[in-house]
């Protein structure tokens, strides 16, 4: 029975995820990357902790943090954009390494759904991966990682994130040229994340791999010219696509199968 939680990753899902399974009486640890900023969080009443994988290793008490942990929860984005060269495949080993030492049963790890290619088309659970990102790739390397440790792991898979102060289209307002108007959308909204994130441990769901992406997939072109109006915001524009190209498109079996999971809200 899970009792103890540890989070890596207090941000804009793991804060709320941390307050949540608080306030259902789950005993919950924190890490960030800066002690300024797990001071700042312990004074709000959040147990707190240094952890930072970097290529050389963990900086920070890991094994303070996991001691006695039931189920860890990873949220550590690989940071590979604009072609970074990080190498985030090594940082995940190091806590994999640190993990197994602490002999924690299960973990979430959550990774994106950039594993599958942008030209795979429709894609569930069940199709094979084939990720043409290096965040993508990097990302299905480290997920085979935690499947091939002696550990319960359950990957999910998030689509774009939205929620709060984050919409997308504020990126994309006013811009001209867009590529890709045609291709659906796959997005989640924050309080979906946290609902099947609380039910995988509520009802201890490990062992799976779980799309979380919003069933409804509009294409990008309607989609964010629509949210632009909504806001008030210049909508962007796209460019003429190729009839030929395939777009990819993620939908969940686990969602309905496994876990009979109802969205609660509309993206």
């Amino acid at each position: 029975m899970i009792k103890q939680i540890a989070i890596s990753g207090l941000g804009w899902l793991g804060l709320p995820l941390a307050r949540r399974l608080m306030e259902l009486g789950y005993v919950v640890r924190g890490s960030v990357t800066q002690a300024e900023k797990a001071a700042t969080f312990r004074e709000k009443g959040y147990d707190t902790y240094v952890l930072h994988a970097m290529e050389s290793g963990l900086v920070g008490s890991p094994s303070e943090f996991l001691n006695g942990i039931d189920c860890y929860v990873i949220m550590i984005p690989p940071g590979l954009r604009n072609h970074s060269g990080v190498d985030y495949v090594s940082k995940m080993n190091y806590l994999l390494q640190a993990t197994l030492k602490q002999e924690i049963p299960q973990i979430i790890f959550i990774s994106s759904t950039s594993v599958y290619g942008s030209a795979q088309g429709m894609v569930t659970e069940k199709t094979p991966p084939k990720p043409d990102s290096e965040a993508g790739k990097q990302l299905l390397e480290v997920e085979q990682l935690w499947f091939q440790a002696p550990i319960e792991s359950t990957i999910v898979r998030f689509g774009g994130l939205l929620g709060g102060s984050r919409q997308p289209v504020r990126y994309l307002a006013g811009r001209t040229n867009l590529n890709n108007g045609a291709a659906p959308v796959n997005l989640i909204h924050r309080k979906d994340c946290l609902n099947i994130l609380t039910q995988i441990i509520q009802e201890g769901l490990f062992g799976h791999i779980i799309n979380a992406v919003h069933p409804d997939h509009p294409s990008k072109s309607e989609y964010y010219r629509a949210k632009a109006r909504a806001l008030q915001l210049t909508p962007p524009q796209y460019s003429e696509e190729n009839p030929g190209w395939v777009n990819k498109q993620v939908d969940s079996v686990v969602l309905d199968t496994l876990m009979n999971y109802t969205f609660q809200e509309s993206i």
